[in-house]
Order: structure tokens, then sequence, then C-alpha cells
């Protein structure tokens, strides 16, 4: 397990940054069967399967690789929980399993993208083995799931090798209005590669951190308003936030069920979309939601919609406001005119300064009711989750808050406090107060996110950053972030195609576009120098 190594706490972060460039020289490379080299920084899952057919690489060999990288950059950055005991065998198998592929020369194509590839998974998300779920916090320490996820189950079936739990906000934010995006007990405060005083976003951080410092290839994220979207646009990595019920929450720690969804966080849009690929579909432990969206799956999957020429003919609706203010006397804002001009010069026509109604009212969640709605639908639905485990201390929401109450110094309760926790306490059940928000919400989106798309006849909005996730968030529409460049202090921000729901496709075809035509991901710049270091190191 890898929270609270010993390490961290001996040694000053400029000296940790020290130690981690000595440990990190011979992490990114290794000596593969037929003596060439192959190198994980940037890996795409494309690059891995082609080392993995030209015999330049092994399902172990790449485990061991991202598990070296986990153990000398997470102590600087804390972005990953703990590894998985069994990663090592499960990529023995995937090897086992590619050897009688190939000898019947089936390869790649029958075996599937994630077949062999590690992957992370948010700290949030169920696996029934030696892994924790637990949501960054002690209370579930020790807790056992029934049954894998949803989406774990198919990853599994994908072949992918689970390499272990990514750190979160804990609790999703939903604790306290006073904890910091990336910080939960059992991890610590999770850093920015890029800029270590900055943001990391919550409360994916974990997963687009790994991501980003090439800690594993592919992670899963979950968002409820933004936790997908804000940490993958914060770290320069690619987030898709699918459309509520296209990937089954069942055994994913809740919030809302109107809001949830699971999505990839990768460096690639393509990346992105094998991940997509392997977790949608029915659930019936998630029934109703999973039912309802699986109708928007398009026969085929949707690695079909890489598209190169995917902007042309697209109407794509820029908002502005509120969303670029931020951004006002940085790089992001003339980078953001070029890329719009990027945009049209692949065949997509902009329609500029559009304003979407009552948007001061949808982003305040206290006059649009999402938190209102959100307080009581957590209760319920942590409650209902709580039950089911196999095995815990915990079985409501009124013990979390008992054992924090009762181990304030790991769970930095004075520092932090439960005030969230106590406010959806009070709530009991979804009554007339609950429902009248719900309907707002619903009448927000209607007149407001899906009257511009369907008034302008627009394929995507178009918005810098990531605070536009709320509008999506209320109404479950999907969106795709895609790095966009960085400020002048190296701090990512990216670009983030939103739509109705279903619209993956097209929103697919405009990311993947927009990414082959400006390819802003860069890795962040301690790792160039660790790479510059290791070719040295090597070659002397």
């Amino acid at each position: 397990m890898l929270t609270n190594s010993p390490i961290t706490s001996l040694l000053s972060s400029s000296s940790l940054t020290l130690l981690l460039l000595l440990l990190v020289f011979s992490t990114i490379f290794v000596n593969p069967i037929n003596g060439s080299q192959f190198s994980i920084t940037e890996a795409t899952i494309d690059d891995i399967h082609l080392a993995f057919s030209e015999n330049q690489l092994s399902s172990r060999q790449l485990v061991d690789l991202y598990l070296d990288q986990i153990e000398a950059l997470n102590p600087l950055l804390r972005s990953v929980l703990e590894v998985n005991p069994d990663a090592l065998n499960q990529a023995d198998e995937a090897d086992r399993e590619r050897q009688k592929a190939a000898a019947k020369d089936q390869g790649r194509r029958s075996l599937g993208e994630l077949h062999g590839i590690p992957i992370l998974l948010k700290d949030s998300i169920g696996t029934k083995d030696k892994l924790n779920t637990t949501c960054g916090s002690y209370a579930l320490l020790g807790s056992t799931v029934a049954r894998d996820s949803g989406v774990v189950q198919r990853l599994r079936k994908a072949g992918a090798v689970i390499l272990g739990k990514a750190s979160l906000s804990e609790w999703y934010g939903v604790r306290s209005s006073e904890i910091p995006d990336g910080w939960c007990a059992r991890g610590g405060q999770a850093l920015n590669p890029y800029v270590e005083s900055a943001d990391p976003c919550g409360s994916s951080s974990g997963p687009a951190i790994s991501v980003a410092a090439n800690m594993v290839s592919v992670s899963l994220g979950t968002e409820t308003d933004g936790s997908i979207i804000c940490p993958a646009d914060h770290n320069s990595v690619v987030g898709i936030k699918p459309t509520v019920g296209l990937t089954s929450r069942a055994g994913v720690i809740p919030i809302s069920p109107r809001q949830d969804t699971i999505g990839p966080i990768c460096r690639t849009v393509t990346d992105a979309v094998y991940v997509l690929d392997a977790i949608v579909g029915f659930d019936p432990r998630d029934y109703e939601a999973t039912k309802a969206a699986s109708v928007f799956i398009p026969p085929g999957g949707y690695r079909q919609f890489l598209n190169e020429d995917g902007l042309k003919g697209k109407i794509l609706g820029v908002v502005r406001e509120p969303f670029l203010d931020s951004y006002n006397g940085t790089s992001a804002i003339p980078a953001f005119e070029h890329h719009l001009n990027v945009l049209r010069q692949r065949g997509a026509t902009i329609v500029d300064n559009l304003e979407i109604a009552n948007l001061d009212v949808i982003m305040d969640p206290s006059q649009s009711g999402e938190l209102i709605a959100l307080l009581a639908e957590f209760k319920i639905s942590i409650n209902d989750y709580l039950k089911e485990l196999s095995n815990s201390t915990v079985r409501s929401l009124a013990d979390i808050i008992a054992f924090n109450l009762n181990n304030p110094v790991i769970e930095k309760l004075e520092e932090y406090g439960q005030d969230k926790f106590l406010a959806s306490e009070n709530t009991s059940g979804i009554g007339e107060q609950e429902i009248e928000a719900m309907e707002m919400m619903a009448n927000l989106s209607k007149f407001g996110f899906e009257k511009l798309m369907k008034d302008n006849n627009l394929d995507a909005m178009v918005t810098i950053g990531s605070g536009a996730c709320t509008v999506l968030a209320i109404g479950g529409y999907p969106a795709i972030t895609v790095p966009a460049g960085y400020e002048s202090n190296g701090m990512p921000f990216g670009i983030s195609f939103g739509g109705l729901r279903g619209s993956e496709p097209k929103l697919i075809e405009i990311s993947y576009a927009f990414e082959q035509a400006t390819r802003e991901r860069r890795p962040p710049s301690f790792l160039d120098r660790e790479m510059s270091s290791s070719h040295h190191l090597m070659q002397t």
C-alpha cells in the first residue's frame, strides 16, 4: 500500500524532487526481448500493442515499468492510493493469452484494445479483489464489496490489468466545503504535476494526475458535476464524461442517480474511446439508467468515429461568458482564438458569442436546486450502497459521521470539518422540496442548454476550461475535454465540447479532429528532463 509513505515525512519537497529524478532514470525504459528499447513516456494503447506484436514488450514488463514509475513519483504527487498485488499475475495471464492468440494467427483483433493494458481506477469504483474501495476515507478501509462494479466486470472481460486505485477528493468533496481538491485522508494532498502549487481539481484528481505523469496508460474516473472534465482540464489530459446511464454506476460509491456517470481519463482521445467502448452497455444492476441510455450506443461502437475529418460540416456554438473571465490577461485567450480558427479551417462553422438562458441561476447550486437535490440523494444513495457491502464497520451516513468524530486526527476533522455530511444527514428523503428542485433543473436544462443547441442547430457547445461543467451536469449531458495549451506559468487548460444526450459520436469526431489538428498535449516538464537524462545515462 502506498499511503502515508514514511519517505515523504523525512524529505522536503525539493529533496524529494531530486530523489525522484534519480529514481526515475531507471523506470522509463525497458530492454525488451529483442534488445531494442520501449519507453512508457506518452505511450498510447496502440504503441503498446505494436510493442507487444513486435516482441519488444510483455504485459508483465509493462506493469513492472508502471509500478516503478509509481514508486518513484507517487511520494511527491500522491495520486495513487494502492497498487494491486495481483497486477503482475494478471499481466502474466494476459501474456499467455496473447501467445495463444498469436499461435492461432489471431492477435490483437481477437483479444481487444484493452487486453494486457494496465488501468488505474478511482478509489470509489468497486473491485472484488485485494484492493480497497474507500472514497479516500479511513472509514471504509478494510471493507469488502459483494462483487466487482459493472464497469470493472467489463474491464476484466476486455482483458485489462487492474493496476490499482487512484486518489480523489475524499467523498467527492461531499463531506465538507473546506476539503481541498485532491485531498483525502488516506493519501494526503495530491499535486498537479505541471504546477505543484496549482489546483489539481477534483474529484477524479488521482486518475488525471497519474495519467498525466505517465504512471499509467489509461484510467477511469467518475463525475457528478465536473469531476472528470475539471481534473482532465487542469492536468492536460483527455476526459470523457458520458451521457448519464451510458456506463453502469452499479458498485460505484454514489452521490446522485440523476447525475453520476463513469468515464475514461487518458492522454489521447483514441485511448479514451478504446476505454469507453469497453465499459458502455446495459447492466441489470443499474437497470433504468443503462436501459434508457443503451439506445444511444452505435452498432460497431465508438472507435469508428475517430475521424481526422470529423470537423467538416459540424456547427459549433461558442459560449464565452462567463467561462473566459478567469483567463483574462493570460495566454489562454489568444490560444482559444487560434483554436477557433483551427476549427474553422478544418471545416466547422462557428456560431460565436452565444448565451445560455438563466446561466447565473444554473451556475449557482443554491438557486438551481442542485444543492438541495444532491444532499438528499447522497444520503439515500450512500446508505443503500453501505448496506450492500459484504463487510464494513460503517453501514450508514450517520456511521461515517460518527467515525470521523471518533477519528478526528487521521480524518483531519478539526481542519476540514464535515458540514455537508451533517446537512445531508439532516435531510429526510425525496420530498416536495427535492422534487421541485429536480423539476427546476430539468426546466433550466430544457430552456437553457437544450434550447441553445436546438435553436442554433449545434453539434456541440465549445467552451474554454471546465467552467461549463454544471450546465452539462444537471441535465446528464456528455462532454469531452482535450488539452488546448498552457499558461505562462505552465498551468494547462483545455477546450471542452458538450452535447445533447447520446451525442458521443459527434463529440468524438469533433474532439479527435481537434486533437489531431492541434496536438497541444505535452508531458510535465520534469518528465522531459528525466527522459533526457535517462537517454544520457544509457549512452554513457
